[in-house]
Formats: C-alpha cells, structure tokens, sequence
C-alpha cells in the first residue's frame, strides 16, 4: 500500500475491498510481529529504566509530514514490541495483573474494531444484548437470584442485575456510592440524589481491613465522606479480618454517635489473598442495619475451581460484589463487573438525556446501560467473558482457577519446609509472601531487608523475572502471584534455588 493512500482515502475498514485488503494485511503483519518476539521465557529484557528511554526515543512523535503505515510498522517493531514486559512468561509473578486468554485477545479485536458504546441501545444493539446474557449468568454464578436465599428461609424476591466496570477501584465506589444512598434513603429518608449530602454526612462510617484495598479510602473521599470515614479493622494471624474488632469498633462508633453504614469483605488481600469471614461480618451487618460489599476483585475467579470454591464463603449473602476478569479470570485490561443483589438500587445512577435514553424507548424494549454505569462512553468488555466462557466451559475454567491455587499451596509446602526462607501465612487462592534469610547476620533486619531488595532487582534485571515484593511487619518479602497456570512446581523450585543462589552470593 503506498503511505499516502493511508492518509487520504483508507481510513477504516469498510465494505471497500481496499480497506478490508489493508485491513488484513496490517493486523496480519503486527501479529506477527507480536509473535516474533516470544523468542524466550523471559518476563523482560532487562533493561534499567534509563536505558529504556534511550531505546524508545523519537525525535519527533508530531511529525510535521506522517511517514506512514510501512515506516510507522517498523519502529514498533523496533523501539516498542521487545521492550514489552510479557505477562504470558512463567517467569512474570509480581502482580494481580496477569496474562491474557488467546480467545479473549481475538476478543479485543472484534470489540476495538467495531467501537461499540455501552451507553445506549442505539450505539451496541447486539453489544447490550450479550453484556445483559453475561451479567445474568455472572449473578446466577455468585449466588444471587436463587428462589431461596441459600441458609436463609425467606424467599429472595428482588431482583439482581450489574454492569461491567473499568476494574476493581471503578466497582467498589460504585458499591459504597450506592450503600451510602441506600442508607440515608432507607434509614434517614434522605435523598442525597437531589440534595446532596446530609448534614450529618461526617459521622458516616465504612469497616474494612488494615489491609484491604487503598481503593476504600480514594472512594470515600470521591464520595465527600474523607478517608477518617474508613474505619481500619485489624486483621487475625490469617492476615483476615478481626470479627471481634470489628464488631467491637461498630458498637463503638454507635455509643460516640457516628454511624456505621457499610462494611466491606475482602475476597483475596491484594498481598496475601486472604478472605474475610463474610458469614460472620454479614451477622454484625444485619444486627445493625448495615450494607455489606464483597471486594472479590481478586478471589472472584475461586468460584470456578471445583476444589477451592467454596473457601471464598457464602458471597451471596452480600449486597454487592467486586469482580474482575483481568485477574485470576486473565482476561486483557481492563474487564470488571459489579453486581448487585437488588437492581432497585441502581435507580441512584439514573437520569435520562432526551438525546441518549430516552424514556419512550425504554418502554418500548430499548435497554440503555448508561442508568448503570458511572461511565458514558464504555466498552463493550462483557465480549471478553462472553467468549471465553463459550471456549473454555466448566471444565476448561476449573482446571485453570485449580492448578494455580494447587502451585501456590505446592510452594508454600516448598518454603515453609526451608530453613532459608520465611513465610507471613499459608495462601488460601495464588499469592505466596516470603523472604530469603541468608546463614550470616541472621539478627540484621536491615541486612535481611536489602538482600530481598537485591534479589528482587536482580532477577528483573540479569534474568528477565518478575517478581513482586512487600513489606509486612516492617519487614520486606518476597512475592508470587501464580496467575498462569502453565506454571509448574519444578520450574518453581528452579526459581527458589536461583533466589538462594542469588542470596547467597
């Protein structure tokens, strides 16, 4: 194709047989290019930060003159592609951020090619329709919409529903957004829809975990509640929430005046993957009138694991919950969903636009997603699960969420056996902390301290591994997150002799 043909007539595709031929030349010719790349196991090439913006440098990135499809396709070949960290590498284990189904890839394509706005019917007719299908099943999956409520003897006779979200952060403000209006329509009859907040908006209080997601604290402050409104339970040895504090700290706030409006489990601690006990949190919640979110962000893939499921505990019993697909789901960034037990709630997110949803058309058939979402524009990422459920089946998706937690629980057994090595607790979903503790000055913290740092650093940097690292009790540990369930348990006792290797130098 010649540059300027590009830049004046192809710019899409279309049903012109040129654009679909420059069309499926281009992305045939940078898939390639992608998988030319995968030459090794290595999560990174290495190089230090410096030398990185060395190598991806531009002289100009505004050309005056655009140099084209050919040109442009060779200096992302060159300055960008082998500089990826690649996620689908053994060798990658530092984050919840893991690697992306090939199915749910093709998905990005169809969904980037098409366009699809979320917001009404008009912009994603059949994009509505399959994100409607894979909340139903998502609800259906987590518990919610059952004739009885499990334990429970009443029947459940709301209606759940959800939307898909950006992530984890996006779905855990929604939830305390929609707790808080909940609460001050149900119990102060008060509509902060229409008049803001109440004035006794400074005592409100939210429960989670010492260690729980710092997305608490960004919401309440988003919400004008400030971070004070988020009361910090301190957790057990399990690295789970203390129920006795927390029960004791909502009885507190009620004696001093506050009030305890809502509660959150977390469903896999970032670091450690601890689950709160939702049984027992839901009991204090229901004593005192309060809402209860799940922040499943993390452990919300165990549901598929014949095995493990049933350790994330009774998730239906929570008015909301937190899930996300780019994590144990592995699934491309970003892909979450909020679902919440009783859709009446969402009414707090509705407000029609003569131009986007309007009310006849809603009537007549016409579901526009926008009364769902805190989003406008959004994408069509539902797609994603959608595919990948069709791919993979039951089957398929348990002996993934299975084989991961089944590493994490072979390497904890691996470095709890060790002399060499210190452990904060046994993992209940995929995420292992530990640290090397060298045979010399064994009594030095701060020795000990910078050895995991170095160990850490070299690995990203001699060998292509990442790794992740925290810091717990002031100490700093080591970190895998088994997110790939090509991994295997002689590949991680490769990594742990290279770490004692390394340690020992």
């Amino acid at each position: 194709m010649e540059n300027n043909k590009i830049d004046n007539n192809l710019l899409f595709l279309t049903e012109d047989n040129d654009a679909k031929a420059l069309y499926t030349e281009l992305i045939s010719g940078v898939s390639k290019a992608i998988a030319d790349v995968f030459t090794n196991e290595k999560a990174y090439i290495g190089l230090s930060p410096q030398e990185l913006k060395q190598k991806i440098h531009v002289d100009e990135l505004l050309p005056k003159q655009g140099l084209g499809l050919e040109s442009v396709e060779k200096l992302l070949n060159e300055k960008i592609l082998p500089f990826f960290l690649r996620t689908p590498s053994t060798d990658y284990m530092a984050h919840l951020h893991g690697p992306a189904l090939i199915e749910t890839v093709a998905a990005e394509l169809v969904l980037s090619t098409f366009n699809q706005s979320m917001d009404s019917w008009d912009q994603s007719p059949v994009a509505t329709e399959i994100e409607l299908e894979v909340i139903d099943t998502l609800c259906k999956l987590y518990g919610y919409g059952s004739t009885v409520l499990h334990d429970e003897t009443v029947l459940d006779k709301v209606h759940p529903d959800g939307v898909f979200t950006s992530g984890g952060s996006q779905s855990n403000l929604m939830a305390l957004m929609l707790a808080r209006d909940w609460y001050c329509n149900t119990k102060l009859n008060y509509d902060v829809k229409k008049f803001g907040l109440p004035q006794c908006y400074d005592k409100f209080r939210i429960y989670t975990s010492e260690i729980s997601h710092f997305s608490m604290e960004k919401s309440a402050h988003l919400l004008g509640l400030g971070y004070n409104a988020v009361v910090k339970v301190p957790v057990d040895s399990k690295q789970k929430m203390d129920i006795v504090a927390f029960k004791s700290l909502v009885e507190q706030d009620i004696a001093q005046g506050n009030i305890p409006f809502c509660a959150v489990a977390t469903v896999g601690t970032t670091d450690y993957g601890s689950i709160d006990d939702i049984q027992q949190m839901k009991a204090i919640c229901a004593e005192h009138g309060m809402w209860l979110h799940a922040d499943a962000a993390y452990g919300s893939g165990v549901i598929m694991s014949s095995k493990y499921k049933d350790i994330i505990g009774p998730i239906f019993v929570c008015d909301s919950i937190t899930v996300d697909f780019h994590k144990m789901f592995l699934m491309p960034v970003s892909c979450g969903a909020f679902l919440l037990k009783d859709a009446s709630n969402f009414e707090a997110l509705t407000l029609h636009a003569d131009y986007l949803n309007r009310e006849e058309d809603e009537e007549d058939g016409y579901t526009n997603l926008v009364g769902k979402s805190m989003q406008t524009t959004r994408r069509f990422d539902a797609l994603k699960v959608w595919l990948s459920f069709q791919v993979r089946g039951q089957q398929g998706w348990d002996k993934i969420i299975t084989t991961c937690i089944d590493n994490a629980q072979y390497l904890y057994k691996k470095i709890a056996s060790s002399s060499s090595f210190e452990t904060v607790t046994k993992p209940e979903i995929s995420s292992v902390v530990f640290r090397f503790i060298p045979k010399r000055n064994r009594d030095s913290e701060e020795y000990v301290n910078e050895l995991n740092k170095k160990i850490r650093r070299k690995l990203i940097h001699d060998k292509g591994i990442v790794i992740g690292q925290t810091v717990y009790d002031h100490k700093v540990f080591l970190k895998f997150t088994l997110l790939n369930p090509r991994m295997t348990h002689e590949k991680l006792d490769s990594l742990l002799e290279l770490i004692s290797t390394i340690g020992s130098e």
